[in-house]
């Protein structure tokens, strides 16, 4: 059975280019119009996508059939790449997301050049693994990093004299992405243990938006 998987398959290939391009942007139209696509969720990365998905299902949501796809970009600065082929000029879908604050600059110009609004999209103080952190607290991490086999290396990490003196959470957010896997994994950790009362602003606000 086709999935919403298939339909973010369809857009990241289109996205990339090449000489496939006009068979995967065909195939996404086709997708899009079979599944009853209506929104489009622009994140930067694939950890990001494994936190909304996981919160989402929390809150039972069942994106996929509400019509919504979660679409990991590959970077901030794609992002007006894909809004241009998910908005107004491409399929015309409503576009949400999430954007680290450093890379606030990336989403502006590219909405603006895709005539997309920007309302829908929420800004996290540094990333969505910082605002994660901050919401659950360095002990209860600690814990999840303790039951996932992780903590010999953080405790390593910690003693390490480039990050001396840094305060935890900075810490913890730099441990998470020293492994490639690691911010992917956690980000659905550290979605799926915090409080539905105390999930940070933006990824709430993104929730409430769908």
């Amino acid at each position: 059975m086709v999935d919403m998987r298939a339909f973010r398959d369809a857009v990241v290939g289109w996205a990339a280019g090449g000489p496939e391009e006009p068979a995967r942007e065909s195939a996404a139209r086709e997708l899009a119009a079979r599944l009853g696509v209506r929104t489009a969720v622009l994140l930067e990365g694939p950890s990001d996508l494994e936190a909304v998905e996981a919160l989402a299902a929390r809150c039972g949501r069942d994106l996929p059939a509400e019509g919504v796809c979660a679409v990991p970009m590959g970077g901030a600065m794609c992002v007006g790449r894909y809004a241009g082929l998910l908005g107004p000029p491409g399929l015309g879908l409503r576009l949400v997301g999430l954007c680290d604050v450093g890379e606030q600059g990336f989403y502006d110009r590219g909405l603006d050049r895709a005539r997309a609004p920007r309302e829908g999209f929420f800004v996290c103080s540094a990333d969505l693994e910082d605002e994660l952190i901050r919401a659950l607290g360095v002990a209860r991490i600690e814990e999840i990093v303790r039951v996932e086999g992780d903590l010999p290396a953080w405790r390593i990490f910690g003693r390490q004299p480039a990050h001396r003196g840094e305060p935890p959470e900075q810490q913890m957010r730099r441990f998470l992405g020293t492994k490639k896997g690691r911010k992917i994994r956690y980000g659905r950790l550290l979605a799926e243990a915090v409080d539905l009362g105390q999930v940070p602003a933006p990824l709430a606000g993104l929730l409430a938006c769908l």
